[in-house]
């Protein structure tokens, strides 16, 4: 499996926000704009929390498992490869959310003046910093979960044997 690429998330953040803004912009011109719900921020922190969580346990066990604790409970393999695949869905997902209410956010920023539309804005805004929570805690997962290198073959699989 491969690792989570930061550029690639940010990629999907710029270019979210991009098409998100120029909605905005076209939407607006033809009539209203659809409201940033409330618990999209909400939700996003939710997600955060069950991915830290997640990486914070799994990681106790693994130190438990390496300290030989006997009443460690070992880490299966298929469910920590479930909490990575989770983990990497959840951030590109949140690239894009985070993408699409950036836009949204940097839009509303004209209408500050009207309440209704800076509500929007700080919902957009709350919905962002979560966004980067949920990625944040699912590159936490990712590096909990990632397998030590093998320090004998350094060069990989086919490396000729040492002398």
């Amino acid at each position: 499996m491969t690792e989570l690429r930061i550029r690639v998330l940010a990629g999907v953040f710029v270019v979210a926000g991009v098409l998100s803004w120029a909605g905005a912009r076209l939407w607006n011109s033809f009539g209203t704009l659809p409201s940033v719900p409330v618990a999209a921020p909400i939700v996003l922190a939710l997600i955060a929390v069950v991915l830290a969580a997640t990486a914070l346990s799994i990681r106790a066990r693994l130190k438990s498992q390496r300290e030989r604790r006997p009443e460690a409970k070992g880490v299966d393999p298929l469910m920590a490869a479930r909490a990575v695949v989770f983990g990497h869905a959840s951030a590109l997902v949140a690239a894009l959310v985070a993408g699409m209410y950036g836009g949204t956010g940097v839009f509303l920023l004209e209408y500050l003046d009207v309440p209704a539309r800076r509500d929007q804005a700080i919902y957009a805004g709350a919905s962002v910093v979560a966004a980067i929570g949920v990625i944040a805690a699912a590159v936490f997962l990712e590096r909990v979960c990632k397998l030590p290198e093998d320090d004998e073959n350094d060069g990989g699989p086919g490396a000729a044997p040492a002398a």
